[in-house]
């Protein structure tokens, strides 16, 4: 099993053979058979079937005849690399690599099996994942060969004739795994154990042991039974076995629908419409039609459509054979209906739609695609022949109660009436009526969640209309013009990209240039090694901690001697067993007499296996006194309960102008936190030395010396013994500058207790669970403007939720306050903060530190003047934008050139005064479905505000033959920084990069370096690399001098013999930065990035979906070291900030319990949510004076402009709102998730839940 991202994992590709001839198999039989009849079908599932799938959800029982195929299978640099791998690597589509395998594997897995995919096919197969534009040309690549593809092992089709018909068991320590080989074996298993479940895909029973710890003793494994795999097309129907992958259930359906008049296949092309947005491909491939009926979870969103259909489910058990209709009585587990303990599902009847027949289906989630359901319906009218009367009427919801759940009394109410608006404005007051949804449910979102009630039937209705219209044109209406737009999904297309960047000249010279990410070859092979893929080191134990299961309590005992008795148990470590200090004064690696989150880690187990050592940790015995909660920043403010002091810079008089101003409005907004979501969780792998109490320690980190500074606290050792190693790291943002030391000590403690080596991997669950993320932040305004738009005055109060304790929180509201008036010069600006004391995770440093929820409150207030006056937004935050040479709030100086620059290129490319007026032509041709464009001006603020957080070391060896190795105190987290490293050593030295080797950042060669972190590693680092390897050159001069058209390898050689050392350290001291906070005034920042971009977006009134179209980024990058990788960084920055502010958000329970743990729960952007276009241009001849080759950070600045969706969706709201009569100014708050957006798209379904105008909106407040 996976642990590292339940569902996520690494991805593989398996092959499976049938032993039987296409005339021995039953389903090609019944194929056969049904053509003979109808002549209609020429469909059969392939005998080799290759599929992608996620390793954590195979049980390795269940691969028995399989051949695997992983990344190093697919091309490796030792062997060939496919042409996946080379392309995703040179085309810049790898950063931190940890999810790259599984992408290859995604589309290895779809060439095999379609050499000549459709682009329909590409975007299938990558459901789910996230991806970025890439930069080279097709041209440059060879083609696929195809002789580097594996055949299937000859050999396991031996085993696949042998096995055929026989039962294969596999017994282990406390379960056993039968996988019968005919259906009656099956039965009599199933009579005989009839509380095991069947196992086909592991999709539902896989993620039960995971999440819920449900222990089976006995799995049944149905998949090498024929009869279960049947897909046959009968005189009324077809009929899909139990077993069927609902990807083979796709790619039927697509095969027999051309097949059959339209009228016959409606329920056909619903599941179709169905299944694309469903999981993703690694699941469809797995996941089995028998298994989702059988489950019956809500959100599935298959049953609706297969009752709604009068689907018959085929049953067999030991008694015999009998059939019960997929009804809502069956989804919603009624005895009478359901299966016996017995009984198995062996195939399942879907029959053909009638003439008269209309069906559809409609689903919501937090993302479009490979996201469980908020909600989902299918609805069925049948009426009489020739007329409107309905017949018949099936509704039906999911993820509204425990099961799915029928509008019966609706439909029963509703036969005979006409389909008409009277029998519309009925069946919408029948149905909230009948499906109660307390204010209570689980899952929230009820007013939303009801909203979707009437909107999905709403649209059903008018689905119903125009297919009335169209197959009787003389006896209906048209549709009305402003209902048409309500009709059907959005016209997905998939994401194209464009860059546009200079280049430096001569070509020779790596700086300047778009170089490839030197891991990326290694990313797409696999053969990056990562933490975890160490290998193991003898007497390895692995490490599971126990975490406090209430908010605020006092400890009162803690037994751990049950967890010590079970075997493989090794040791269990707490506080008690820290030599030196427990923490670092502000945090604990151990809690000792009080816990203080959900997630505190109490103590650890160490065990023989990992397995074993979670299993353990069930064991251990905690008792508690609960203490008093504070979990929000309302609550926080209300007890006075802060974790620093008042922050506040001051411009001008603020109390003087709003005296002297037009208009003052106030207001707030509130953001959501956001998680880290790294695909690599917090990773540890501590190795005791056998001597002077050393100790090696890999880690998962952006800061190795913090690591090394506190285990050698906690351990009572000097730091020396500490050797902290760090090759990559698979993801970071931020979320890993102060947890891994702490996560680092606790497996020292354990190390060094047992005086053996200590893996410390941590479960996603775990990982987010103990983790805190971005800062909340509640932001309350006070703007005074004139009458022209001109701001006058601003006065902004900020609150963050820290968490439990300190971390980055001080560093947050810090650069919170600082930054909060973005691109805008207020004469009259004043900016407070404080950071919230909570008993809620510790929250800590994310990318953007604070600007991005500081910004977007900045963007909220000037377009709550904008709105005010009714002015365009673009002219007011033209207007108030630095324009020349001036101050900063905090009286730092400021050269603004480059942003009006970045302003004016942006409204240029993006052409937006023209899509505006086309957006607006929209907008009044469709009523239900909007159009918003909005382009957002940005001043970053790069680094950190004191001097000493800049300085950088490197170290630089020259070996004799001529070969460089380059260390440096950077981390490699994705950013490509070692390959920036390259290439200023490259240019420096005037040798080719193919010269010098980059090496891990370890506290051995480099002590005492600076977190990488601030978007100025790569600077900073370069610095030092760049010093070093001037001393380096200068020290050659003479010799090169002496023999100029001598070789490198000649002079190095000749250096040598000389006594001229050939080894360097660099050291750049750093950019000069302070900040006094008592006057409220320094140079807090080395310098700033500019930028600006421009989105436009698409909504749907009736479900608060949005499709991104296009997206333009203007960045003064200046002079790029590597535009390649920085533009990388940008649309990276840029996806996750689309998440920040229109997806992700973190829920918690009243006692402080996260709900939102793991993949199923927390969406993070993927495929689906690149915008159609996405456009980045760096700005030409721009420079920067005071960074490495005139270049500037670009690892952070790209996060904020995709507040430019969030304003584009909010401007759609608006011409919704306008429309609809509503014409007072308001606030959304972040993230503008769909249900948001629906529910300020105020129309008669949200009145009929939430009053008119919804629940998601504030109106600011007027005070002249």
């Amino acid at each position: 099993m996976c642990r590292q991202c339940m569902g996520h994992g690494p991805v593989y590709q398996a092959r499976r053979h049938s032993a039987r001839c296409p005339s021995e198999c039953p389903a090609k039989r019944l194929l056969q058979l049904a053509t003979t009849k109808k002549q209609a079908s020429k469909f059969s599932f392939t005998f080799q079937r290759h599929y992608p799938a996620n390793s954590c959800l195979l049980p390795l029982c269940s691969l028995y005849g399989a051949a695997i195929t992983t990344v190093e299978g697919v091309g490796t640099t030792k062997t060939k690399l496919h042409p996946i791998q080379e392309r995703l690597a040179k085309c810049y589509g790898s950063q931190c690599g940890f999810c790259t395998p599984g992408m290859v594997m995604s589309m290895y897995s779809l060439l095999r099996n379609h050499p000549e995919p459709t682009m329909a096919q590409i975007v299938a197969s990558l459901d789910g994942r996230q991806m970025r534009s890439g930069l080279c040309k097709p041209e440059e690549f060879q083609p696929r060969d195809p002789s580097q593809d594996y055949i299937f092992p000859p050999e396991l089709m031996r085993m696949a004739k042998e096995a055929k018909g026989k039962s294969l068991i596999f017994k282990g320590e406390k379960t056993t795994w039968i996988s019968p080989g005919s259906l009656q074996e099956l039965l009599e298993l199933k009579a005989r154990y009839p509380s095991a479940p069947l196992v086909v895909g592991n999709t539902s029973v896989g993620l039960d042991r995971k999440l819920l710890g449900i222990y089976y003793p006995l799995f049944l494994h149905p998949a090498r039974i024929p009869d279960l795999h049947v897909a046959s097309v009968e005189d009324n129907g077809i009929i899909i076995g139990a077993a069927t992958h609902l990807a083979q259930l796709r790619d039927f359906l697509l095969n027999i629908i051309p097949e059959f008049p339209t009228e016959k296949t409606k329920i056909y092309h619903t599941l179709l419409k169905q299944l694309r947005t469903l999981a993703g491909e690694q699941i469809r491939c797995l996941a089995s039609l028998g298994g989702h009926i059988a489950s019956r979870a809500s959100v599935w969103d298959l049953n609706p459509v297969l009752a709604a259909g009068r689907s018959i489910l085929n049953l067999a058990s030991i008694d015999g054979a009998r059939q019960i209709p997929l009804n809502d009585e069956f989804l919603a587990r009624v005895p009478e209906a359901d299966l016996s303990p017995a009984e198995v599902i062996v195939s399942v009847f879907i029959p053909f739609s009638e003439e008269d027949e209309f069906v559809s289906a409609f689903r919501q989630a937090e993302r479009q695609k490979n996201a469980l359901s908020i909600a989902n319906s299918a609805m069925k009218v049948l009426f009489h022949p020739g007329t409107d009367v309905i017949m018949d009427l099936a509704i039906l919801y999911g993820g509204i109660g425990s099961t799915t759940v029928s509008a019966r009394k609706t439909c029963q109410q509703l036969i005979g009436r006409n389909w008409n608006d009277q029998m519309l404005e009925e069946a919408c007051r029948l149905i909230l009526e009948e499906i109660i949804l307390p204010p209570s449910a689980p899952g929230g979102k009820v007013e939303y969640r009801r909203t979707l009630l009437v909107s999905f039937f709403f649209r059903f209705y008018l689905e119903v209309r125009q297919g009335l219209k169209s197959m009787y044109p003389s006896m209906y209406p048209d549709l009305p013009a402003e209902y048409a737009s309500a009709l059907g999904d959005f016209n997905d297309k998939p994401p194209q990209g464009m860059q546009i960047y200079q280049v430096s000249e001569p070509p020779q010279d790596p700086v300047g240039r778009p170089i490839m990410h030197q891991s990326g070859i290694k990313h797409a092979t696999g053969e990056a090694v990562f933490v975890d893929d160490i290998a193991p080191a003898d007497g390895q134990l692995y490490m599971a901690v126990v975490t406090s299961t209430r908010a605020h309590a006092k400890i009162l005992s803690i037994d751990v001697s049950e967890a010590l008795e079970e075997p493989g148990v090794v040791a269990v470590v707490t506080a008690d067993d820290i030599p030196g200090t427990n923490g670092d004064g502000k945090e604990k690696v151990f809690a000792e007499d009080e816990v203080i989150y959900i997630g505190h880690i109490i103590c650890g187990v160490v065990a023989e296996t990992y397995e074993c050592a979670k299993r353990a940790t069930g064991k251990v015995k905690v008792e508690y006194q609960d203490l008093e909660l504070i979990l929000t920043i309302e609550e926080a403010i209300e007890h006075n309960s802060f974790l620093t002091k008042e922050k506040k810079i001051e411009k001008g008089n603020v109390e003087k102008a709003f005296l002297t101003v037009e208009k003052i409005i106030e207001g707030e907004i509130h953001i959501g936190g956001q998680e880290h979501f790294y695909l690599e969780t917090n990773s540890v792998f501590v190795i005791p030395r056998k001597e002077d109490n050393e100790m090696d320690i890999y880690v998962s980190t952006q800061d190795a010396s913090k690591v090394q500074e506190l285990v050698a606290s906690v351990l009572n050792a000097q730091s020396n013994r500490i050797m902290c190693h760090t090759k990559r790291v698979g993801g970071a943002f931020g979320g890993k500058i102060t947890k891994p030391s702490f996560f680092s000590a606790a497996a020292a403690v354990a190390a060094n207790k047992t005086g053996r080596p200590v893996r410390f991997i941590l479960e996603r669950v775990d990982d987010m669970l103990i983790h805190g993320g971005r800062h909340p932040l509640l932001g309350k305004y006070k703007v005074g403007f004139m009458n022209d738009g001109k701001i006058k005055a601003v006065d902004l109060l900020f609150y963050i939720n820290g968490g439990c304790t300190l971390d980055e929180s001080e560093l947050v509201i810090e650069y919170v306050v600082l930054k909060s008036s973005n691109a805008y010069d207020i004469p009259n600006f004043r900016s407070r903060g404080w950071a919230c004391k909570t008993n809620l995770p510790s929250n800590t440093a994310f990318r953007g530190f604070g600007f991005p929820q500081a910004a977007l409150c900045a963007e909220t207030w000037v377009t709550a003047v904008a709105d005010h006056l009714g002015l365009p937004h673009d002219k007011v935050r033209e207007m108030n934008m630095y324009k020349s040479v001036t101050k900063t709030p905090f009286k730092q100086e400021i050269d603004p050139r480059n942003l009006v620059v970045c302003w004016e290129e942006c409204l240029k490319i993006s052409d937006y005064y023209n899509r505006q007026k086309a957006a607006e032509e929209f907008n009044r041709q469709n009523s239900w479905k909007k159009k918003g464009l909005a382009i957002i001006p940005m001043k970053f603020s790069v680094g950190f505000n004191s001097t000493f957080y800049h300085q950088a070391a490197a170290l630089v060896h020259i070996y004799l033959d001529g070969s460089v190795l380059v260390s440096s105190g950077g981390i490699e987290l994705g950013q490509g920084i070692l390959t920036k490293m390259l290439q200023v050593a490259s240019h420096e030295l005037k040798i080719p990069m193919s010269y010098i080797h980059p090496y891990e950042r370890t506290t051995v060669t480099v002590p005492n370096a600076i977190v990488t972190a601030g978007s100025v590693g790569s600077e900073l680092n370069g610095k030092a690399v760049q010093n070093a390897c001037q001393i380096l050159r200068k020290r050659l001069e003479p010799i090169i001098k002496n023999n100029p058209e001598g070789k490198w390898e000649d002079w190095i050689k000749t250096a040598f013999e000389e006594s001229i050392s050939l080894s360097a350290t660099g050291y750049f001291k750093g950019y000069f930065t302070n900040m006094d906070w008592d006057k409220g005034e320094g140079h807090a920042y080395p310098y700033f990035v500019f930028g600006a971009a421009c989105s436009e977006v698409e909504i749907d009134c009736l479900t608060g979906a949005h499709k991104n179209i296009r997206t333009d980024i203007v960045m003064d990058a200046c002079f790029s070291i590597n535009p390649g990788i920085d533009i990388g960084q940008i649309e990276g920055g840029f996806i996750q900030g689309l998440g920040l502010y229109t997806m992700e958000e973190i829920k918690f329970s009243p006692e402080g319990q996260q709900y939102t743990l793991g993949p199923d729960t927390y969406k993070i952007p993927a495929v689906c949510d690149v915008p159609e276009q996405f456009r980045i241009y760096l700005l030409p001849n721009s420079r920067n004076p005071m960074a490495i080759y005139s270049s500037k950070g670009m690892g952070e600045a790209g996060v904020f402009l995709s507040s430019s969706v969030f304003f584009a969706i909010r401007d759609a709201v608006a011409a919704v709102r306008k429309e609809r009569g509503f014409s007072d100014p308001f606030i959304l708050d972040s993230p503008l998730n769909c249900e948001r957006i629906r529910m300020a798209c105020a129309d008669r379904f949200t009145e009929m839940n939430t009053g008119i105008g919804g629940m998601f909106i504030q109106n600011y407040i007027s005070l002249r």
